[in-house]
């Protein structure tokens, strides 16, 4: 194997490594304020809006399609259901609509 390549990845690895590490690092034995926990416990949940929102707008040619699998999808999970029966459910509705239109 070429050396540059594994000099890449072992840079990729420490570049990667460093983030990780350092709040372990930095915040050890510290507690952080109640407004900072605030915001980092949603991060995971705008992040993951972000990753889908657009998706729904670009899923076909027929935008209809998304915003119908969105909505059905958002329904079944508002009324408590599994992430499983979300997903079946708003495919399910989908497949009907393709049938259909």
């Amino acid at each position: 194997m070429n050396s540059e390549i594994v000099w890449m990845i072992i840079g990729m690895g420490v570049v990667t490594f460093i983030p990780r590490m350092l709040p372990f690092v930095l915040f050890r034995g510290k507690e952080l304020p109640e407004f900072l926990q605030g915001i980092l416990r949603n991060v995971p949940y705008a992040t993951l809006g972000a990753l889908i929102f657009p998706g729904i707008f670009f899923i076909q040619e027929d935008i209809w399609y998304g915003v119908l699998g969105a909505a059905v999808a958002f329904a079944i999970a508002f009324l408590g259901a599994n992430v499983i029966v979300v997903v079946l459910g708003s495919i399910a509705v989908l497949s009907l609509y393709s049938l259909l239109f």
